[in-house]
């Protein structure tokens, strides 16, 4: 266990890491038109200059933290943050549009090496009670302040021409602090414990989980520009196959890429589902609602990021004070937060105006922290720590995967709309569906909980 002293550098080094990742999933979109006009590319390019970080982290995130086990954590993040940093490089001098899209899938490797660690390092040497809280509270926040923050900077970048390098500083940015991460993360970050036991990367696992993955991500990032062609079910209904195969040999792996150990506890499985719906249902409603403010309301990229400000307030709030909340509220946050996102967002498609829109803002971020913050560290303390790459892998490949279910299903949904209001509304419709499913997990979950605190006051 580390000592208080050096908590603090080393939650600073490990989240500003997981801003830079989180960021550069979004700050491409809102900045695409410039780098199109700049690098002369087509629509297929920049296409895969976008959807290519997220289809690589996809696929890799799940083996990437397997490595960290093998490795050590802090191996395992210094690495995949130098990766990030001279592919960040690559990306803000890439001459064309082809060296770009391989640029962004080396970032996107990068990124998938070091974010799984983070939360990793975080269990491992944050004992459960309210300092482990408060770190997953301050990780859970950074997690949608990087997205909101990719599409302010990005707008910003794109339109400011800084230096005459036009789109180029969104990637060159993160040169200088990635190499100011790397020499403070060198003297802060653990190492592994001497009584941790050698894990192994089992190659089988890994070949079957990453041609799953490539089936039912290729599908979704892409099947809906090409109008769901057969291909698109075809690759999805394999990729479902494989996982399914995947699971089955996990079960008996001596090795297991995936230990099935981590969703044996009782409220894992639910829990899980409830954060990443909430997380998916997020991904969806902040592209939906940029693309109807930007194409039916006229704002700038800057201007739809920036309306996105009230959104992160209530977010951050509520993950930063969370954990001194009582026990019962604490308990009950998981249920409620869902229910005020679907309130906050029904509310906005039904009716945007700039000034009524900021408490209902703030409302559906709110109730997204509520959603993810608490529920997520009652999953933590279900799980031996032992297990804790296998938990973030679920908590880093889980979110990703809703993100890109909900853009391919909804998406398609608000683009078949006659006008973007209402396809705007018919996707807050389905959101709220499916954060009140969600409900339904997280109300399983605080079950299950008071019947465990109950089996054991009657011991």
């Amino acid at each position: 266990m580390i000592t208080t002293v050096r908590r603090g550098p080393m939650l600073a080094v490990l989240l500003t890491g997981q801003v830079m990742a989180s960021m550069d999933g979004s700050i491409v979109s809102v900045a695409a038109q410039t780098i199109r006009e700049g690098l002369g590319a087509d629509g297929a390019a920049i296409q895969l200059v976008v959807s290519g970080y997220l289809l690589t982290m996809g696929v890799l995130l799940v083996t990437c933290a397997r490595i960290g086990d093998v490795i050590g954590h802090r191996r395992a993040f210094l690495l995949g943050l130098g990766w990030f940093t001279g592919a960040s490089l690559l990306c803000g001098l890439a001459p064309s549009a082809g060296v770009l899209v391989l640029a962004r899938v080396a970032q996107a490797a990068g990124a998938a090496l070091l974010t799984p660690q983070i939360f990793a390092l975080i269990l491992r040497n944050w004992e459960d009670g309210p300092a482990r809280r408060r770190a997953i509270g301050v990780y859970s926040m950074v997690l949608a302040l990087g997205v909101a923050l990719g599409q302010v900077i990005g707008g910003l970048v794109a339109g400011a021409d800084l230096l005459g390098l036009s789109w180029r500083p969104i990637f060159l940015v993160n040169v200088p602090i990635g190499v100011v991460l790397l020499a403070v993360g060198a003297r802060v970050l653990p190492g592994s414990r001497p009584d941790d036991e050698p894990a192994r990367l089992d190659p089988a696992g890994v070949a079957v989980l990453t041609v799953a993955m490539t089936a039912l991500t290729v599908p979704l990032i892409f099947g809906r520009e090409s109008g769901w062609p057969a291909w698109a079910w075809i690759s999805l209904a394999g990729g479902v196959a494989l996982l399914a195969a995947f699971a089955g040999y996990e079960s008996r792996a001596r090795h297991p890429l995936l230990d099935p150990a981590a969703l044996r506890p009782a409220g894992v499985k639910p829990g899980l589902a409830a954060c990443w719906i909430v997380m998916g249902c997020y991904t969806v409603f902040l592209l939906t609602l940029t693309l109807h403010l930007q194409g039916a309301l006229g704002y700038s990229p800057l201007q739809a990021g920036l309306a996105f400000v009230p959104y992160t307030l209530g977010f951050g709030t509520l993950s930063l004070t969370w954990s001194r909340y009582p026990r019962w509220l604490r308990d009950a946050l998981p249920v409620a937060g869902p229910l005020a996102f679907a309130a906050g967002a029904g509310l906005l498609a039904l009716s945007w105006h700039p000034l009524g829109s900021v408490p209902l803002l703030m409302l559906a971020g709110a109730g997204h922290a509520a959603g993810y913050s608490p529920l997520i560290a009652r999953i933590t303390s279900l799980v031996e720590p032992r297990l804790a790459s296998a938990i973030s892998a679920l908590n880093s490949t889980g979110p990703v995967l809703a993100g890109v279910t909900t853009v391919a299903g909804l998406g398609s949904v608000y683009f078949a709309a006659p006008s973007s209001a209402a396809g705007l509304l018919r996707v807050v419709a389905a959101v709220v569906v499916l954060l009140l499913i969600g409900t339904a997990c997280a109300a399983r979950v605080a079950l299950l909980q008071t019947g465990a605190r109950t089996a054991e006051a009657n011991e």
